[in-house]
Parts: structure tokens; C-alpha cells; sequence
């Protein structure tokens, strides 16, 4: 059976220590305080992302603005995720430890947005019923690279009031119309229309963590989230291969990327077709996460599944999320195989084990340790080699 062996690569792991303290003094810094009164009802938009900082975040902003005498409320701001449901979207919250018992204020949900104009160029724009209903907005989110468009603003605070405040039809109607191309002319509507008293952009580095938690005020969030954007890039974590003839992911999810698996990760071809920069010849992916409640958006973009990952998919809440983005490539289920050892034999097959190139990685987010199979061992100068098996089967821990 095929030789592996168990590489790290060495990223940059700078992170914040402390994040209550850090966005405390990130508020202080803005001058949000001075904004806000008592018995102001405060909208917090919370996104469907789950990072291990998130909630740690939303507790920090909730206790200040109470101690500032404000009333805060959580609304979900993100577009159709959730099945584009009120119960869907409150439950994504609930996963990622936003509730309304848990933190002492209420969680609002409504996917039945409100239409308050149009863009320049004729984008309908919708907004959440009780962000403009608050005295006040606050944002928060993750700055990162999208998976379905390139532009000098993308995933961030910009998207999350075009599309995530949105709603169903907030969505729908951004990636009909285009979304790198109107993001930042939808958010200019809607801020007109709310009390915007800013945000926290927050960018990853490879290990999920908080590298840069900034506060943003609402003049400068869109130059902050380009800003940002380019630092994403830079920390994106990648497979150290640009050729490979199977990539084996353990697990995929709507809480590792929008797409299941990152296409920025995968390649961009799966998605829109071209010439691939990374050419991964078969991805063989093989679970869904719990976080994902059933939504396998991105399944498309493998080559072989498992029974066991079929199983798992709410296939109405997956086609909702695919209808929304018009990928409807993303939701083809492919070729399902009873075990993981049958996938995972099947895909190295086709090219002979003795010679196949293979890379076996935990998802397409935690990069950090990687199985390698043995043809690409003289390919690792730059990686750490930590151990090796005899069996690609005993390739289940990265530690």
C-alpha cells in the first residue's frame, strides 16, 4: 500500500491575546461610546461563519453596550444560509453559542427583508426589518477571500450588509445582479437608511485565530475592508502542490468555507472552469461537518463522496443556498461509495498506487499539518517531515 508522511508547513502564527481587552480598547479607540445613549436598541449582525473567537466577540460587544446603558439585540445577517428560514438562521446562531439565553439578549431573526431602493445602476436592495428599525447598528465579521468573485472588496463588513442584512432577497438579488461588481453600491444604500455606528473586521491566521481585530468606523469601512483583504491573502493557508493526482479532504463544511471546501484552496477552475493554478486531478471528500446542519453546498466541486457523507445532506436547505447563488454545479452529488477505504482506493487506483501523487488533508481551512504520499516527499524542501506510516489508512491524525 502507499508510503505517507506527515509534513507541517510554517506559517505565520501571530494571533491576539486577549480579545475582550483588544476589542474594548478598539471601541474606546473609536469613540463609539459617545454615540451611544441608554435605552438604545442596538442591532448586532452576526454572520453564519463559526470561528473559535466569534463568540468571545459578540459576549465582549453585548456586555459593553450594556454597561454603556444600551439595549442590544443579535439579528442573523447572513443572506440565505440556514435554509433562508427564521428557525434555520437562529439555529446556525445557536451552534456557534449565540443565543438569546446564553448572552441575555434577544436574538431576532427575520429572512423577510425589506425593500428600501436601488443601487445606481438598478440592484434592488433589501435590508432586515429590525436593523432599520434600531437606533443603532453594529457590525461584525471576518475578512476574506471569496470563493466566487475577485474585486477589491469581498467577503467583510461591505458584504455583510449587502448580502448578509439582506437576507434571502438581499442575496438572491446580489448575485443575480453580480456580486463583485455592486457589493459596495448596495451597503452605500442601506447605510443611508440605519444608524451605522461601525464595526470589527477581524482576519484569520492559519489557525482560525484572531491575527487583527480592527475596529472599523463607518467612513472608513470600505478602504478598510481592501485593506484587509490584501493581509487575507496573504495569511489564506494553501496546499504546498500545484499538481496533485488525488487530494483526499477528511471533512467539508459551510463553517470551513461558504463552498464546503475552499475554492481559493481547490482551485477556481472546479467553479468557473479555465486553466487551473492548482490541478487536483480527483478530490475525494469524505464527511460533512455537525456545523453545517446538512448544507453540503460545494459537494459538486468533488470527484468522489461517501455513503456516509450522502446521508447526512438536508438536501432543501443545500439546493435553497444553491438557487440563491445561481451555482447550481455546486450541488451535483458525485459518485458515492459505501466507505472511506473505498473512496480513498478507488481515487488512488486510477493512477497507480505505486506513482500516485496524494495529498490528505483535514479540510480545506486547517492546512497546517498534511499527509504527502511518497512521489512528493523529493517535492517538500520547504516542509517539516514529521513521520511516516505504511498505509494511507493510517492517516487519520495530523499531529
Amino acid at each position: 500500500m502507499l508510503s505517507m508522511y506527515l509534513v507541517k508547513q510554517n506559517f505565520n502564527c501571530e494571533s491576539i491575546a486577549s480579545i475582550e481587552q483588544h476589542v474594548r480598547a478598539e471601541l474606546a479607540r473609536m469613540g463609539v461610546r459617545e454615540r451611544v445613549f441608554p435605552g438604545m436598541k442596538l442591532c448586532l449582525a452576526c454572520g453564519s461563519r463559526g470561528f473559535p473567537y466569534g463568540l468571545q466577540v459578540i459576549q465582549t460587544l453585548v456586555k459593553t453596550f450594556k454597561e454603556w446603558g444600551a439595549d442590544p439585540f443579535i439579528i442573523p445577517a447572513m443572506g440565505s444560509h440556514g435554509g433562508g428560514t427564521d428557525e434555520g438562521q437562529a439555529q446556525v446562531l445557536q451552534k456557534m453559542g449565540i443565543t438569546g439565553e446564553a448572552l441575555g439578549v434577544p436574538v431576532k431573526s427575520c429572512v423577510d427583508a425589506v425593500f428600501i431602493g436601488e443601487t445606481p445602476g438598478g440592484v434592488p436592495v433589501y435590508c432586515d426589518k429590525y436593523a432599520l428599525e434600531a437606533d443603532g447598528v453594529f457590525l461584525f465579521n471576518r475578512v476574506k477571500p471569496h470563493t466566487a468573485f475577485r474585486a477589491p472588496v469581498e467577503s467583510g463588513l461591505t458584504k455583510m450588509m449587502a448580502v448578509g442584512m439582506g437576507k434571502v432577497k438581499g442575496a438572491e438579488a446580489a448575485h443575480r445582479a453580480g456580486l463583485g461588481h455592486h457589493l459596495v453600491e448596495m451597503a452605500k444604500v442601506i447605510e443611508k437608511r440605519i444608524n451605522l455606528l461601525g464595526g470589527i473586521a477581524t482576519v484569520d491566521n492559519y489557525r482560525g485565530e484572531a491575527m487583527v481585530l480592527k475596529g472599523v468606523l463607518p467612513r472608513e469601512r470600505e478602504v478598510m475592508d481592501g485593506k484587509l483583504l490584501k493581509l487575507a491573502w496573504e495569511q489564506l493557508p494553501r496546499i504546498p502542490f500545484n499538481h496533485l493526482h488525488v487530494l483526499i479532504v477528511d471533512q467539508m463544511g459551510k463553517n470551513i468555507s461558504g463552498t464546503g471546501m475552499d475554492i481559493n484552496v481547490i482551485g477556481m477552475h472546479r467553479r468557473f472552469g479555465g486553466n487551473p493554478v492548482q490541478c487536483y486531478e480527483t478530490i475525494v471528500v469524505l464527511d460533512l461537518t455537525r456545523e453545517s446542519n446538512g448544507n453540503a453546498l460545494g459537494i459538486g466541486y468533488a470527484d468522489l463522496t461517501t455513503n456516509k457523507l450522502v446521508s447526512k445532506i438536508d438536501v432543501q436547505k443545500m439546493y435553497k443556498n444553491a438557487l440563491t447563488t445561481g451555482f447550481l454545479c455546486s450541488v451535483k452529488i458525485p459518485c458515492a461509495l459505501p466507505t472511506d477505504r473505498e473512496a480513498i482506493e478507488t481515487a488512488c487506483k486510477l493512477y497507480g498506487l505505486n506513482k500516485c501523487r496524494v495529498a490528505r488533508i483535514k479540510d480545506t481551512k486547517h492546512l497546517e499539518y498534511l499527509w504527502i504520499s511518497e512521489p512528493l516527499v523529493k517535492e517538500a524542501n520547504n516542509l517539516e517531515l514529521i513521520r511516516k506510516v505504511d498505509s494511507i489508512f493510517e492517516t487519520t491524525e495530523y499531529r
